[in-house]
């Protein structure tokens, strides 16, 4: 019937628009779960990038403070080094200034001592004198004990003309320098030690000089000059 109602036309159209709504549904549902995907893997995404940055910063910071540490450590490995150095140059310029003062100290010493013994050809080197009444005072490396005729134990013994009072007189006027016969013996007597030390007053015998001998007593070799004073003034003479 043509103006009839027509139920399964209007069935068809029913029935589509349903199936309409259910793919619109499901493409709705669909869409929700790719934009909640979008949102999860977005969101992954942007963590770990900011956890990844994080950690770069992290580890750039910890090589950082590493290299600064190492930095400073050599720094201070340097600072001590060069303290050490410095103070080792320091060390080794004292030393040699020292060396070099003793070295001149030494070459003065041997120079002062060349020049003594050279200043006379005999060998006589100057020494302190004893007191005022001295115009000069030496010692010569040249003498030697005069010998003896003692034997035993041996003790000083000033009896004039006696065996030990001709070996002082002949040491000192070997000390001064006179010969047998041409001095004047004007005084004998103990020295610092009494026993083994004696000191003369002798002069030649024109008296133009008068010298004040020392002389010690070496065992089993006899009387040795060790000192003479060259007088200003004969202190014996009466």
């Amino acid at each position: 019937m043509r103006n009839g109602f027509d139920s399964s036309r209007y069935n068809s159209r029913s029935d589509l628009k349903n199936k309409k709504r259910k793919i619109n549904r499901i493409y709705n549902i669909l869409l929700g779960i790719v934009i909640v995907l979008i949102f999860i893997v977005g969101g992954s995404i942007f963590l770990g990038g900011s956890n990844e940055e994080a950690s770069t910063v992290d580890e750039k910071k910890k090589a950082k403070s590493k290299t600064e540490q190492k930095d400073s450590e050599e720094d201070t490995a340097a600072s001590v080094e060069e303290e050490e150095s410095e103070s080792t140059e320091s060390e080794s310029e004292t030393a040699t200034e020292e060396n070099t003062e003793d070295t001149e100290t030494e070459e003065e010493v041997v120079e002062e001592n060349e020049d003594s013994l050279a200043s006379d050809p005999n060998g006589k080197v100057e020494v302190e004198s004893s007191g005022e009444n001295v115009k000069s005072a030496y010692t010569n490396e040249t003498w030697k004990p005069v010998g003896t005729t003692q034997v035993g134990e041996h003790s000083a013994d000033f009896t004039k003309d006696g065996t030990d009072w001709n070996e002082m007189e002949k040491a000192i006027m070997y000390g001064a320098g006179l010969t047998e016969g041409s001095y004047t013996l004007w005084w004998l007597e103990r020295g610092g030690n009494p026993t083994s030390q004696a000191i003369g007053t002798i002069s030649p015998k024109d008296n133009s000089t008068t010298y004040r001998v020392y002389i010690d007593w070496i065992d089993g070799e006899g009387w040795k000059p060790t000192k003479v004073e060259e007088l200003i003034v004969n202190d014996k003479k009466k």
